[in-house]
């Protein structure tokens, strides 16, 4: 059963906060303003969001967004499948692609962060006393261990884990899957309930610094977006300007994140309003990478539907048609306005 919402309500900050953005595009705010339900998971891929939110990006649009924070993707779907909510901060995980096999019609409305070409905030972790011991020394060594996955079989995390495992010439086949909600892997590394876990930022980093693991594989899926903002049939297809302006939202953040003024305080601000993180972890951790043109990359969704088709996951066994998972229409309506 799915768990209750944790609800966060954006608040109403003036919109002289929004100089620093670098954009001013020309599209006017919806009046009155436009209610939008998003569940989200709690972690930095998202935070485009989180500063469209704290910063006013959302009501500069007319938009009253309300974030519901969840435990896993796997739970937003559930929400975006009911018509609960009208876009889901989710990961690509297997539920989704068998429900796209079998016409849910929601779509990929614009992209999460992505994985760096290098030095990547996402690693796959190894306990530090297994590393040291000797007894882990590399990802073929995992076979019969714990591994902890955030959503565990068929989420985002196991497809991470199943690309570190391809290194070892290992499957999930190989290892104990278990599931552990992304802010709970520190507990989880302290405790010593498991052996090695897929964890991204900023809980890597906090588990790292806390003497607990060393980093087994990283850089597991170069350029490559495991997550993504999915817009439910209700909202594309019934309220597309409201979906434009949420969408157009997310872009401006997205330039207001670039370069140095990733931490730039009112940045700082909303990742530590939507995130278990601290302001340390985040300024020592790999900052994470937000395309600035909101680019989907298809190519790379289809290596994530291969590999949990692969696994066994999906309810199907071809190859299945993307246009069935992406609409790009609002983000290149947005990069249209934002390059006016």
């Amino acid at each position: 059963m799915a768990s209750k919402f944790i609800k966060t309500f954006v608040p109403a900050l003036t919109l002289a906060l929004l100089s620093t953005s670098g954009a001013a595009a020309n599209l006017e705010a919806l009046s009155p303003a436009q209610e939008v339900k998003v569940a989200y998971v709690p972690i930095m891929k998202f935070a485009t969001m989180y500063v469209a939110a704290q910063r006013g990006l959302f009501q500069k649009y007319g938009l009253k967004v309300e974030l519901q924070r969840v435990k896993s993707g796997t739970e937003a779907i559930s929400f975006l499948t009911n018509g609960s909510i009208d876009v889901g901060a989710i990961a690509m995980v297997t539920s989704l692609w068998s429900a796209w096999n079998r016409g849910l019609d929601i779509r990929i409305i614009a992209p999460g962060a992505l994985e760096p070409m290098s030095n990547s905030p996402t690693k796959l972790l190894v306990r530090k006393q297994l590393a040291e011991a000797g007894t882990v020394k590399t990802v073929a060594d995992l076979k019969g261990r714990r591994v902890a996955v955030a959503g565990g079989p068929g989420s985002g995390g196991e497809y991470l884990i199943s690309k570190a495992l391809e290194r070892g010439a290992t499957t999930i086949r190989d290892v104990q899957i278990m599931n552990v909600a992304n802010p709970d892997m520190p507990m989880a590394f302290d405790n010593g309930s498991v052996d090695a876990a897929i964890a991204g930022s900023p809980y890597a980093d906090q588990i790292i610094n806390a003497g607990k693991a060393v980093v087994l594989a990283s850089d597991l899926t170069p350029g490559l977006m495991t997550v993504a903002f999915v817009g439910s049939n209700k909202l594309i297809k019934t309220r597309p300007e409201v979906a434009e302006r949420f969408v157009l939202a997310l872009a401006e953040a997205a330039r207001m994140m670039q370069g140095e003024q990733y931490l730039a305080k009112e940045n700082i601000d909303a990742y530590l309003t939507y995130t278990n993180s601290t302001e340390a972890a985040i300024r020592k951790g790999s900052p994470v990478i937000y395309d600035a043109n909101m680019v989907i990359p298809v190519k790379g969704l289809m290596d994530i539907e291969r590999v949990h088709r692969e696994n066994g996951r999906t309810e199907y066994t071809k190859p299945l048609d993307l246009t069935k998972v992406v609409d790009e229409q609002f983000t290149k309506a947005a990069m249209k306005r934002l390059s006016n």
